[in-house]
């Protein structure tokens, strides 16, 4: 006998089926620059997908994706916490090179975002020609100084802060509730389930750039599987929460749900996309801004967003490229979300010399051929608990609460076996490599600091 989630898995995945399984017939001359659908889930566990190990939900749209191109296992969150992963996302640099950067996430100084004289993805795939749209979470600054149009995008649907009531579309907190749903600087009124609009808009916008016949990026920035805990079925108990953070609510069974919703809003989107002819000629990746939070699967990682163990920043990767991505592969090459800056720029044709200095490497010369990338260190930091870590191959050094670590994650994923005492060289060169790095990012802010930025956004004074 099928089981709920078999019988939801074997209905989506023979509707998404297609978008693999009809190419031969349906191919159509590749384009010069490959269109790309980035789609961003909040707070999705490293685990939480049937390709990287969740049995109890139903993910086949995004299971099926991966069969169609490459799962990525070693990739890398920029931070534990949203805002900051969404900047180095849009800049292919560390975020702590820019002020706001620093707040975990955004909110604490309401006067920082991501200033519209800093370049780009979008503003550099602009001048490459393409049309760019934002549909879903923003979270870089509101309105009136930062927004998606004022940093390369053409339109925007969605909302502006770092979460949103999946019914109300606003957010209550500490009973005071704030509507937040736009489109572009207007702000409008709709009916619906969150992650449906979010689906919705998105399945239009590629219906538009059908017609309009020019490359596009749609950046579709889901807010599931983020607080609020409410299912597609649960508008009745929403209307019962005091507020939109709030400990006492969700469930597995609940989590599932909104899991599901987003993976049958991908659905929809792979099926648009081979309706409209797209498909062929569509880069897609699938990705989380962070870890999991309370109801995800990390396994075999240990710990939660807002922490820098592997569960809180190693998160479940898939890239597709039809005709350039060998199909049904799995890699461990190791990346970081300010990677794909460089890497979606190279493959839209934009020469490395052209780009601004990143901190991002371009990873499509690896993604094509299946090599295993050079040695690099990775850095990270997050001011809750003082953490600190840095990676380089399978070694990490991590400080937490004023203790440190040195973990094997490749014998050691759950980081349990301290080898700080044992291999002290590996410690300390580890140790010293942040120092050297931290140097060159800009301090943490407190909160009565008075600051002023430059016009590219970054710390003038401290």
């Amino acid at each position: 006998m099928l089981s709920r989630r078999n019988l939801v898995k074997a209905g989506a995945a023979s509707a998404v089926a297609g978008l693999f399984g009809t190419r031969a017939q349906a191919r159509t001359p590749a384009r010069k620059k490959p269109n790309i659908l980035f789609i961003l889930a909040d707070d999705l566990g490293f685990a939480d997908l049937g390709r990287f190990g969740r049995d109890d939900i139903a993910t086949p749209s995004l299971d099926t994706l991966a069969a169609g191109g490459v799962a990525l296992h070693r990739s890398y969150s920029n931070s534990s916490v949203c805002s900051p992963t969404r900047l180095a996302l849009m800049t292919g640099q560390y975020q702590y090179r820019f002020a706001g950067g620093l707040d975990e996430p955004l909110g604490l100084h309401p006067d920082l975002g991501l200033p519209d004289s800093t370049t780009t993805l979008p503003d550099l795939l602009k001048h490459a020609g393409y049309e760019t749209s934002l549909v879903g979470k923003w979270h870089l600054g509101g309105l009136p100084e930062f927004g998606p149009r004022k940093s390369g995008y053409d339109n925007f649907f969605g909302i502006y802060q770092g979460g949103a009531d999946y019914f109300e579309h606003g957010m209550t907190i500490r009973g005071r509730f704030k509507h937040d749903l736009w489109e572009n600087e207007t702000e409008i009124h709709r009916t619906g389930y969150l992650t449906d609009l979010i689906t919705e808009r998105s399945v239009s916008e590629l219906g538009r750039f059908a017609a309009a016949d020019r490359p596009f990026l749609l950046s579709v920035h889901y807010t599931a599987p983020h607080w609020p805990w409410e299912g597609p079925e649960d508008e009745a108990v929403a209307k019962t929460i005091r507020d939109s953070f709030h400990y006492d609510g969700g469930s597995n069974a609940v989590y599932a749900a909104m899991v599901e919703s987003l993976d049958r809003g991908v659905g929809k989107l792979l099926a648009a996309l081979a309706a409209n002819g797209q498909a062929e000629d569509t880069i897609v990746i699938f990705t989380s801004d962070n870890g999991g939070e309370r109801f995800s699967k990390v396994w075999p990682l240990r710990g939660m967003k807002g922490e820098l163990l592997e569960g809180g920043i190693r998160v479940p990767t898939i890239l597709c490229w039809p005709g350039r991505i060998k199909a049904g592969t799995t890699s461990d090459l190791v990346h970081m979300t300010m990677d794909w800056m460089p890497t979606l720029l190279a493959a839209a044709g934009t020469a490395q010399s052209d780009l601004p200095k990143l901190d991002g490497r371009n990873l499509l010369p690896d993604l094509l051929d299946g090599s295993a990338a050079s040695p690099r260190q990775l850095f990270w930091r997050h001011k809750a608990q003082d953490q600190r870590a840095a990676l380089d191959g399978n070694l990490k050094y991590l400080a937490m609460s004023g203790h440190e670590f040195l973990f094997d994650i490749a014998s050691d994923p759950r980081e349990v076996a301290n080898l700080k005492t044992v291999r002290t060289e590996d410690f300390t060169r580890l140790k010293s490599a942040f120092e050297s790095w931290n140097k060159e990012m800009l301090p943490y802010l407190p909160s009565t600091f008075s600051y002023e930025l430059r016009g590219n956004g970054h710390l003038a004074g401290y």
